[in-house]
């Protein structure tokens, strides 16, 4: 499961290094960035193809949790966070999104918690991020959805998850989908990339023990990212 995130830069320098995506529809976004313990339920700059036919991507602001466009109840329904690459082509919530509106999801990093004992009841968190620093994307899937009562159109996304490399399977049995820089395009505008639904080299990535405090989306602020002491390792 990938459930939360960060993302250091703000939402200027976010779209810098993802320069090649037009940014004109996440300026109100400005505020909201860096994210230093993003959750569900919050609006994320992510990148979509706005042009199909010409092969142009683009900044949309999108909540996380997807909500099918078919779906007739006013709470949205389930609104899944996730969507697994093994079953994202059958899944009737996924199917649709699959074929057609595939997405990035910018960030700088992702926490996951480790089951220390088994029981659910003492979780150890853990920020994951790029060795190099860089921020990277996830594959997601977007779409959207009109309020049955208000008319309003609300733009959602979920990220898609798979099995873990051999860093992140120390610690729980799913990490996000990594898309590397140079299948962006392929993945955003390819018939079927189903290939890139993979564990990311485990190399290119680290991690590091990090407080409890993160387990509420509340506490937003950098030291969030500071590794534990030695002494409490």
């Amino acid at each position: 499961m990938c459930g939360r995130v960060h993302i250091k830069h703000t939402l200027r320098e976010l779209v810098a290094q993802f320069g090649f995506a037009n940014s004109a529809e996440v300026e109100g976004l400005g505020n909201s960035l860096p994210r230093w313990n993003g959750a569900p339920r919050q609006k994320y700059p992510i990148i979509v193809a706005a042009d199909a036919a010409n092969g142009e991507s683009g900044f949309i602001a999108a909540q996380w949790g997807l909500i099918p466009r078919w779906i007739k109840e006013a709470s949205g329904g389930p609104q899944p966070i996730n969507a697994k690459c093994e079953t994202v082509k059958t899944n009737g919530l996924f199917r649709a999104a699959y074929q057609a509106r595939r997405a990035l999801m910018p960030i700088d990093g992702f926490f996951e918690w480790k089951d220390i004992l088994g029981t659910g009841k003492n979780k150890q968190p853990y920020a994951i991020a790029m060795r190099s620093g860089e921020p990277f994307a996830l594959a997601a899937l977007w779409e959207e959805w009109m309020h049955p009562e208000t008319g309003e159109v609300i733009r959602t996304f979920t990220v898609i998850t798979c099995p873990p490399n051999e860093m992140v399977a120390e610690i729980h049995d799913r990490m996000p989908v990594i898309i590397a820089p140079a299948d962006y395009h392929r993945w955003m505008f390819g018939e079927d990339p189903a290939d890139l639904m993979r564990p990311f080299p485990a190399e290119l990535m680290t991690m590091w023990k990090i407080g409890r405090a993160v387990g509420s989306p509340k506490n937003n602020t950098p030291d969030i990212l500071d590794p534990l002491p030695p002494d409490l390792i």
